[in-house]
């Protein structure tokens, strides 16, 4: 995954670029970047490894060495970037967030007009540079990111960072949020609507599906009009939106709340005490608690300074031990008590495995897994959260592939997707076996999609029922 901050200013953005980009770290590990512009010093340009370092700590060098009126920043789980480039539209600076499904087709169509490629990693071409490249195929920058959001098979959202202003592109679809911010000497465009909220900013706007604007120290101009018809990720509620954060008017924490009483009404487990898997399954917690009349409890905390999220690591082995070791549990709040916990969803069931064993062998009874989502069938095609991820790395999948002694095709597999038919009931039966659960019981889709309140056709659920 990914988030960008940008800021045009009237004075110094830098300060506010630092922290504007320091409250998107909970969307990624490995990469950050700041890009700055001014009319005496030109462009500057810093990137960082921050795997075992938080974003401030690596960039407080240029948090006081930099100098611009505009910049773009980014915290990503892949891609080094900001990346500057100099083309026949000038020197700019380009972040995005999305994933390109179709990048070797692309390529090979650029390649023919001699154009290179510099930023390679792991054998991969740097999908930032590749988005620039794309642009640069077309005479101005308009006709270039709408060129981009046509050939691109995915989702792609960017900020651009040139000496006329700062671009903001939402994906053609909004699977992913672009927001803006004013103040008054300046604006800001943001990934999440409250990176900006501490910084004097007040809302702008959120920019529509395939909306194009560009921000100056003097103002906002819409350059393409946005669209209503539109996709947007509905994991960003579930798991990584921060709990501040607010999409298409609906807040993470809200949503989260929803969800937990939506469980509750289906369920008739009885449980002495209901807790969340921290973070993302606390308020999910309290939303069941609070519907169920069952009391709320925190019988494991997460040790937060320095662990990051258990499915980054590469190999599996450092996965399995980092779930293992960054929930630490409170044994008096657990021995002898019966426990309904909530998570936000169960991918390879890695964290939850090894947090259901330390609960029996701290002294549970019982253990009760409800997640807050349906069960996860496909890779996400357009977010790069799952691209390391292959399909039958999913816990339903391999399940599947037990049940019926063969990898499963697409036929097959939506055999098990109805939450009222026979197979699922196996597959979800096999699953708790499997993770030694007391009982399992997720979310149901047509209850998620209730809980946001908005129009399922502008949700996506692709990850849940393979529907584009």
């Amino acid at each position: 995954m990914g988030g960008f901050f940008g800021a045009v200013s009237k004075d110094d953005c830098v300060f506010d670029l630092f922290f504007g980009v320091d409250y998107h770290s909970h969307l990624g590990t490995r990469r950050a970047g700041l890009a700055v512009y001014s009319k005496d010093e030109g462009f500057d340009k810093a990137i960082h490894n921050i795997e075992n370092t938080p974003f401030r700590t690596k960039f407080t060098k240029e948090s006081n060495s930099m100098h611009g009126t505009m910049g773009i920043g980014c915290i990503s789980d892949f891609e080094a970037q900001p990346i500057l480039v100099r083309s026949h539209h000038g020197t700019f600076a380009i972040s995005t967030v999305g994933k390109i499904n179709n990048n070797e087709e692309i390529v090979e169509e650029i390649i023919k007009n001699n154009t290179h490629f510099f930023e390679m990693h792991g054998g991969e071409i740097n999908q930032t540079e590749l988005v620039a490249a794309i642009i640069n195929q077309k005479e101005n920058f308009i006709d270039g990111i709408k060129y981009a959001q046509e050939i691109i098979d995915g989702s792609m959202s960017m900020l651009i960072l040139t000496p006329k202003g700062v671009y903001a592109a939402r994906d053609k679809m909004g699977r992913t949020p672009i927001v803006l911010g004013e103040k008054k000497d300046g604006y800001c465009a943001s990934f999440e609507s409250f990176a900006y909220l501490n910084l004097g900013y007040s809302p702008l706007k959120e920019l529509k599906a395939g909306e194009i604007v560009v921000m100056t120290p003097d103002g906002v101009k819409t350059l393409v009009d946005g669209s209503d018809k539109m996709k947007i990720c509905t994991f960003l509620w579930i798991y990584y939106g921060y709990p501040s954060s607010m999409y298409e008017g609906l807040s993470v924490e809200r949503m989260r709340y929803r969800c937990g009483q939506a469980i509750a009404r289906r369920d008739t487990a009885k449980p002495d005490v209901v807790a969340g898997v921290p973070d993302s399954g606390v308020a999910h917690a309290i939303g069941y608690a609070n519907e169920s009349g069952i009391p709320y409890s925190r019988p494991f905390v997460k040790y937060t300074p320095t662990w990051p999220r258990s499915f980054m690591p590469t190999h599996q082995t450092k996965r399995n031990l980092i779930a293992k070791m960054k929930i630490i549990p409170i044994k008096n709040l657990i021995e002898g008590k019966s426990l309904l916990m909530i998570d936000d969803s169960i991918v390879r069931g890695t964290q939850l495995r090894e947090t259901t064993e330390y609960l029996f062998a701290s002294g549970a009874t019982e253990v009760h897994i409800r997640p807050a989502c349906p069960p996860l069938f496909y890779g996400c095609k357009y977010l790069n959260f799952s691209r390391s991820t292959s399909e039958m790395e999913l816990i339903t999948r391999r399940v599947i592939q037990k049940l019926e002694g063969r990898v499963p095709d697409e036929e097959t597999v939506r055999e098990y997707i109805d939450p009222d038919s026979e197979k699922y009931a196996k597959m979800n039966e096999e699953i708790r076996k499997e993770l030694k659960f007391t009982s399992l019981q997720y979310q149901r889709l047509d209850d998620m999609l209730k809980a946001t309140g908005i129009d399922p056709d502008k949700l996506c659920t692709y990850c849940w029922d393979g529907r584009e």
